[in-house]
């Protein structure tokens, strides 16, 4: 079973703080390498967010380029309008749309890219055939998400920390998705031709990491949910901060990169 997460004004201001750690600056580093992304190129951004990534892209493709994010999530399209590009950037739009109905037409980007959002899609064949049709021929497209039996995290009680990750599993349609992306980027017509681990690694207590940030949006979720009461949500967070120098996680996201074919 999945429960949507709820991105109200304060959770995605709380999302939009995680994704300015460190450690996912670093990640959407990888993402821009990865991609390779050229002068005048037109991009879009499924599932943007609060727009850091698009306004990362903006920069790469310049003034002559053109980006396009869509979120189903109105707050965080609040946010990311709001953000400032970087003096030199292509043009940004922004529309509200889910990653099954792209409001474009047929070959209209030169890229695309969808980090952490198809895990949480009910459909993603379809998903990724709409992502496919908006695709020009020769295109290339950038699919990051999370294998969530990957995660490492100690805790002073490993059975707590056994029923908050499998409740924290319910906000997910599938959270093993990377073990099925490869076929499935396949069977929607596209040609994978890379693949990289992309870990994050947090050592040591410190709040401005991404699991650090995670701490209040998991255990609000996760309380009352697989039988992890309110106060035992608030406990394990509080156990985690206290572990200081001892605090460790380490969880993977899997980067898929693919080409759609030109005949």
């Amino acid at each position: 079973m999945s429960a949507a997460l709820q991105f109200d004004e304060d959770a995605s201001r709380r999302v939009e703080r995680i994704y300015t750690t460190p450690d996912v600056i670093e990640q959407r580093q990888t993402i821009l390498r990865a991609l390779a992304l050229r002068s005048g190129e037109r991009a879009i951004d499924i599932g943007s967010g609060p727009g850091l990534l698009a306004c990362e892209m903006a920069t790469a493709v310049g003034r002559s380029g053109r980006i396009c994010g869509v979120d189903v999530s109105e707050n965080m399209l609040a946010l990311a309008r709001a953000r400032r590009p970087p003096a030199g950037s292509g043009p940004i739009e922004y529309q509200e749309a889910g990653a099954h109905t792209l409001p474009y037409a047929d070959a209209s980007f030169d890229v695309a890219v969808c980090t952490q959002v198809y895990e949480y899609v009910d459909d993603v064949p379809a998903a990724l055939l709409e992502l496919e049709r908006v695709l020009r021929p020769g295109g290339r497209a950038l699919v990051l998400d999370t294998d969530w039996d990957s995660i490492v995290w100690a805790s002073s009680n490993n059975e707590r920390m056994d029923r908050v990750l499998a409740a924290w599993e319910e906000h997910l349609v599938d959270p093993h998705l990377p073990r099925t992306l490869t076929r499935l980027l396949r069977d929607a017509g596209l040609e994978v031709t890379d693949r990289q681990i992309v870990p994050l690694f947090n050592a040591g207590y410190d709040p401005n990491t991404y699991s650090a940030g995670m701490l209040e949006l998991i255990a609000t979720f996760v309380a009352d949910r697989n039988g992890v009461s309110e106060a035992e949500a608030t406990a394990w967070a509080q156990d985690l901060t206290e572990l200081g120098p001892n605090y460790f996680l380490s969880l993977n996201r899997y980067l898929f990169l693919a080409h759609k074919p030109t005949s």
